[in-house]
């Protein structure tokens, strides 16, 4: 039978070293097969799970689609288990609303689940609500993949058949696509121009017209015949197809349509406008569900543009922008800044160890513990993006941190006259328990991250998951592949090492400067805590937001006109601010230029601007934003918002600060948000302009129908609805069925009837004495102003404001500031209510501040348990807020925000600095266990464990400094957790080299050492 002391992990690598091989080679394996089976995306899934209800009623003004479709339909959405928010818009003739569920709601059940809410509120909408649609995506959203059609031999009509039969449908079988939004379409239809002159000398009127060409697409069925051996089945059909049959069908005493109207094919009325670098083209735009994958998505995109390039040689396909492009740069320059960081960290190993031979030994735990973390990354349900890649950088320094220490350690011992095998097995012991210390330590300041519920924890989790699994991977490399390897190795003796000289020195510096310090503890003390709080005093001036500003290659331009303008006048705005960006063009900082005239409304202009190449261009995009804001803001009429998207996609259609305000009464609340913008503007000199979303300017004739006169008259009310419609934008009176396609029929006046809006007064409807009356007789014409758009928040009426957020100041006090002035100034009755960016910040402040406390809780609880002593877990733990004010000061210096990046690196600082005063306060409790006095033992563990501490400090720091000088895509993201972790361990360094032996001096003599309670147990056993 074997002693005990042969048991344990260091005694099993140096008898069995193949086993031990064999299992890091099992780990290493495991993380190649799972390579496979792990999905790369650009974040972790944090996607809200959200749906859109649409739904379509011709004719309906925005205040009746209010109230008998909208509150309706929100009201059923609203029963839906794990809704967040609702928020809702209603237009002339459509309504929208968009839900949004909790975190952790699966999307396909929500989705069926308002489906049957919302079908058993149908029945109680107008009978002229039609489309009622259910999305599984916010259908506003910014499109993953935009690509534009055109051709040079096809009508628009033509092409827009060939998009819809045979494009779009192909696009929407894609997993994990929404819909399909296409941008400048004109679908054919049949037109039926009235000659209003030739209707009255027939003595007809428009619904005459109308109610024979509802009759056009006659095809009914008329029931079977039925013998003994066979059944024909009769249908009843006089279905009319073509423009001639139209024509000739009989309106009354033989007069054919033909003879009061002209009957033609044609494009529908433009309903927008999409150009491509000035050239009118179809645009498709590739929606993608909550959840799902956009690199993905955009792999299957390109896969298919190329087979229907083969396919339909007389298209022109361009791909305008595609969010998966950013993605994958980012995700490289990740890559790039791995590889550099494995190669800085080995070089580092050589530097300190002098021997190739020697470096190679701590060097194996990075393949072991990288590539093992991906095969943890698939079993946890994680994914490669690009914060479990950066979790992997940052864990390349930490990874050989437990190696260096055991492989410092049993040099030591071999140093002191031990063998190869002893001293691996006696050195690895000695640092057994610090090595699972700081292990523990690092897991646990993730341990409750993984337990918020919002976006910042969803965030953090797969960060902090993949970064404690490879450092808990490292730690059993460390003791158990690096003592069976040191043991095999014959390291060289007496070599000479080309740094040893400068090491020597700094040794030689540390034991002078230590020992002076703890000489003068309490002034080394107050010293410190002056450099501490000088340093946090700097907190209050850093810039506090939810996301740095990203350069992704692609700027967005939105610009809204004055209500009632059309789109042609919409459209020579839009070709101004063309004209502005041709320049950036020409001189290759842009890409292309894709505008949208008209999309949802027709004063509403969106132009995407995709960049060149991060490496292809002299600006970055937030330069290239502010030398075009000033020339797009001054185009007259509709001056336009440059801006660029975040990581998120948060911001609002102008790029900015969304807020809504809530009450009952729609005039109420403008009066409301006047005051409030009015203020706004007022006190934040930064901001110039409060966009208010409710604008009672929408020009509208209402025509008062006298229904007494009517009924006196026989005049019928639907007969003077079918006579309006047709007269202004056209009725549409049924559907032809020719081939596969169904044709509207338009019924419609002709252009130069209806010039003013007196005309309207001019047009006839029949009375029922069967004589023509003109509709001044039964009503008049008023004009007012009205809203084009209302809004619902929360199943509340609502207005929206935006702005944007100015560049000298953060979003946390943009959103204070504006929390005061909504106190001073809204009346009782009105809330305020963020949304967006902006309400997300809110939700994720709170909790990161509770993180903190949270992670430096656990991580001392943790210390405590370990070292079975209060004392030396306050010890470690009183150098942490000297470290993270290392960290603040670090951010000032560098100009850097407090974003969720940096806050992830300040939450992983607190393990790092707590993981270097562990080596250095485990050794000194070890050296007292052995009779040494505080002072004494303090001041040989500093110098015994100078080395190792230098050694895992430097190949941190490197680890970061890829990070820092990281460029390209998603450079911000990378420099703000890079700056954290080596500003922060930087500086900390030398809190943690002089003041964790002051405290520890201070403080350990008020405890007895950790061995005097087990030498009494044993000696009370004996007696026993």
């Amino acid at each position: 039978m074997q002693s005990p002391t042969m048991q344990d992990l260091p005694s099993m690598a140096i008898r069995r070293p193949v086993l031990i091989v064999v299992l890091n080679l099992l780990i290493i394996i495991a993380g190649i097969a799972a390579i496979a089976g792990v999905e790369v995306r650009e974040l972790p899934d944090v996607d809200t799970p959200r749906i859109t209800v649409s739904a379509s009623f011709p004719g309906g003004s925005p205040e009746t689609v209010d109230t008998e479709v909208t509150s309706k339909l929100e009201g059923a959405v609203a029963r839906v288990s794990g809704v967040k928010t609702i928020r809702a818009q209603s237009e002339e003739g459509s309504a929208r609303i968009v839900v949004e569920f909790r975190a952790g709601v699966d999307l396909d059940d929500a989705a069926n689940e308002t489906r049957e809410s919302v079908a058993r509120v149908q029945r109680d909408l107008p009978e002229e609500v039609e489309r009622v649609s259910i999305i599984k995506a916010d259908n506003d959203a910014e499109a993953v993949v935009s690509l534009t059609v055109s051709s040079e031999s096809l009508a628009l009509e033509a092409l827009t058949e060939l998009v819809e039969v045979d494009l779009a449908p192909q696009f929407l079988t894609i997993p994990g696509v929404a819909d399909v939004r296409l941008n400048g379409d004109r679908k054919r239809v049949l037109r039926v121009r009235l000659d209003p002159l030739k209707l009255t000398s027939f003595n007809l009127t428009v619904p005459d017209v109308a109610r024979v060409l509802r009759q056009a697409p006659f095809d009914v069925p008329a029931g079977s015949l039925k013998s003994a051996d066979q059944q024909i089945i009769v249908r009843a059909d006089a279905t009319s197809v073509t423009a001639e049959q139209v024509a000739d069908i009989i309106i009354r005493d033989g007069t054919r349509i033909g003879d009061i109207a002209a009957v033609y094919f044609g494009p529908a009325d433009p309903r927008s406008m999409v150009r491509l670098n000035g050239q009118p083209v179809i645009g498709m735009e590739v929606i993608r569900q909550a959840q799902s994958n956009t690199i993905e998505i955009s792999d299957e995109v390109l896969s298919l543009l190329a087979k229907m390039q083969t396919r339909f040689p007389e298209l022109e396909f361009t791909l305008t922008s595609d969010d998966a492009q950013f993605i994958r740069s980012s995700v490289d320059e990740v890559i790039s800044s791995l590889v550099l960081t494995v190669l800085l960290v080995i070089i580092t190993l050589w530097i300190f160890i002098g021997s190739w031979r020697a470096t190679l030994v701590p060097a194996f735990a990075i393949p072991v513990a990288l590539i093992g973390s991906l095969a943890l990354i698939w079993a946890l349900g994680f994914s490669i993006n690009i914060l479990t890649l950066l979790a992997l950088v940052l864990a390349t320094g930490l990874i050989v941190d437990d190696a260096i220490v055991v492989s410092e350690n049993i040099q030591r011992q071999r140093g002191l006259g031990l063998g190869r095998r002893a001293a691996a097995v006696v050195g690895t012991r000695e640092v057994f328990f610090a090595v699972v210390a700081t292990t523990a330590v690092l897991a646990a300041v993730f341990v409750p991250i993984a337990f918020l519920p919002s976006t910042a924890g969803r965030l953090f989790r797969e960060f902090g998951g993949v970064l404690a699994g490879a450092v808990i991977i490292s730690s059993f490399v460390a003791l158990s592949l690096v003592p069976a390897l040191t043991s095999k190795l014959k390291l060289k003796q007496g070599g000479k090492h080309p740094f040893a000289k400068i090491g020597h020195w700094l040794a030689n510096v540390y034991t002078k400067t230590i020992h002076w310090v703890l000489d003068h503890a309490w002034l080394t003390f107050a010293a410190c805590v002056l450099i501490a709080a000088g340093s946090g005093a700097l907190y209050v001036n850093l810039d506090n937001e939810l996301l740095p500003s990203e350069d992704r290659g692609k700027i967005r331009i939105f610009a809204r006109g004055p209500d009632g303008v059309g789109l042609n006048f919409m459209d020579r705005q839009a070709m101004q601010m063309e004209d502005i960006l041709l320049p950036y063009v020409e001189s290759g900082e842009i890409e292309s230029i894709y505008t949208v005239v008209g999309q949802w409304d027709p004063n509403i202009v969106f132009i995407t601007v995709p960049l060149k190449h991060w490496d292809e261009r002299h600006f970055t995009q937030q330069e290239i934003i502010n030398k075009i804001r000033t020339p797009l803001g001054n185009v007259p009429g509709a001056a336009g918002y440059p801006n660029g998207s975040n990581s998120l996609n948060l911001r609002g259609q102008g790029g900015g600060i969304e807020l809504a305000l809530l009450g009952q009464d729609y005039l109420q609340i403008y009066k409301a948000a006047q005051q409030f913008a009015a203020q706004v503007e007022q006190q934040i000199p930064a901001i110039d302009n409060v966009r208010i979303s409710y604008q009672p300017s929408q020009p509208q004739l209402r025509v008062n129908i006298d229904r007494r006169r009517a009924d006196e008259l026989g005049v019928l009310l639907s007969d003077i609805s079918v006579t309006l419609r047709a007269a202004i934008n056209g009725d549409d009176i049924a559907d032809l069925n020719i081939g596969d396609q169904s044709v509207p029929i338009m019924l419609q006046a002709q252009n130069q009837t209806i010039n003013d809006p007196s005309d309207l007064a001019n047009l006839y409807v029949s009375a029922s004495n069967g004589r023509l009356v003109p509709l001044s007789s039964v009503a008049t014409i008023s004009e007012e102003g009205v809203a084009a758009e209302l809004e619902r928040h929360a199943q509340r009426r609502a207005i929206e404001l935006d702005m944007e957020l100015p560049e000298d100041m953060s979003i946390a006090e943009l959103v204070s500031q504006l929390r005061d002035i909504a106190e001073q100034t809204l009346p009782s009755g009105i809330s305020l209510a963020f949304k967006g960016e902006a309400l997300t910040f809110e939700e994720t402040s709170n909790e990161v501040f509770i993180t903190y406390i949270l992670a430096f809780l656990i991580v001392f609880l943790v210390l405590a348990a370990q070292f079975e002593n209060v004392n030396s877990a306050i010890v470690v733990m009183i150098t942490v807020p000297f470290g993270i004010t290392s960290a603040i000061l670090a951010l000032y210096l560098t100009g850097t925000s407090l974003n969720i990046y940096s806050q992830i690196g300040l939450v992983m600082l607190i393990g790092l600095i707590a993981k270097n005063a562990i080596l250095l306060v485990e050794f000194a409790d070890q050296l007292r266990d052995q009779g040494l006095t505080v002072r004494k033992a303090v001041e040989q563990a500093a110098l015994v464990r100078l080395r190792p501490i230098t050694m895992t400090l430097v190949s941190t720091l490197l680890g970061a400094l890829p990070l820092i000088l990281s460029t390209g895509a998603g450079a911000e993201a990378r420099n703000a957790i890079g700056w954290v972790v080596f500003g922060g361990l930087s500086l900390a360094v030398l809190f943690t080299l002089y003041l964790t032996p002051v405290i520890y001096l201070g403080l350990a003599r008020f405890t007895s050492p950790r061995g005097d309670e087990t030498k009494q147990l044993a000696q009370e056993l004996e007696q026993v």
